[in-house]
């Protein structure tokens, strides 16, 4: 027996917030596969492409993807990954966290320095700054602060500071300095900044920074992030995964000591 926990957009698709299915030792994909089978057809449809998949407690992606097998008696919880807003700002939900995601044009006078201050102005906001190159899209981001949110929860943080994580883990680097060099925040060049707290706050972060803003993800990162990573054509074919590059990032970035 496997206990499914359907959380916000997804109790809609079946009209209840729990179900209990008499399966076990089945993976992720056969799971959705059957909930589709399952889902009334006068509900609104379930997005399995754009949800987080959470067994006891624990993101999937930090596992084995959608090949995890779900044994008997595990609690899997569906999360709907739901955003809004204009094409400038990007607001969604992990767990019990509101985030939101502003790309930043770089300038001249803006570099690490301007986020410690950005921190001392908001400082119930958790803040982090990514360079722009180092993220491929809305999959790869949500993916990558999931597996930070999932540590923080079960307390295996790479670093003793949530923003550190998510730093370390778009780097795929264990070491603090490396991560800070190579996936941190640098003059004249764009970066995505993360910031977690509450809407109030968010929306006055946003107000402060709108005029900085920019279309979020509008250039492929694709041939920079797979020659700064030295991820073959090869390594990608034999990714079984609509999204090969961000699954093998993703992977990486969930095994990082």
């Amino acid at each position: 027996m496997i206990m499914i926990k359907l959380i916000g957009g997804a109790k809609k698709s079946f009209s209840t917030d729990k179900l209990e299915i008499n399966e076990s030792d089945i993976s992720i994909k056969e799971l959705l596969d059957l909930l589709l089978e399952l889902k009334p057809i006068s509900t609104p449809n379930l997005d399995v492409e754009n949800i987080l998949i959470a067994i006891n407690g624990v993101d999937s992606s930090a596992m084995d993807g959608k090949m995890t097998k779900i044994k008997n008696d595990d609690v899997v919880s569906i999360i709907p990954v739901i955003h809004g807003g204009s094409s400038k700002r990007l607001i969604f939900r992990l767990s019990n966290k509101l985030i939101q995601v502003i790309e930043i044009q770089g300038q001249k006078q803006i570099d690490v320095t301007y986020i410690d201050k950005l921190r001392k102005q908001f400082p119930d906001i958790k803040l982090q700054a990514i360079s722009s190159n180092f993220i491929l899209n809305n999959y790869h981001l949500k993916k990558i602060i999931s597996l930070s949110v999932s540590s923080d929860k079960n307390n295996l943080l790479l670093s003793n500071k949530f923003e550190i994580d998510i730093l370390m883990r778009f780097a795929i680097s264990s070491q603090i300095s490396s991560a800070i060099n190579s996936a941190g925040i640098k003059p004249k060049q764009n970066f995505v900044l993360i910031a977690l707290g509450n809407k109030e706050t968010l929306d006055t972060l946003y107000k402060e920074l709108s005029l900085m803003s920019v279309k979020i993800f509008s250039k492929d990162n694709t041939p920079f992030i797979k020659k700064y990573f030295r991820i073959t054509d090869k390594q990608l074919n034999v990714v079984l995964s609509k999204n090969p590059l961000e699954d093998i990032l993703i992977e990486r970035a969930a095994i990082l000591l």
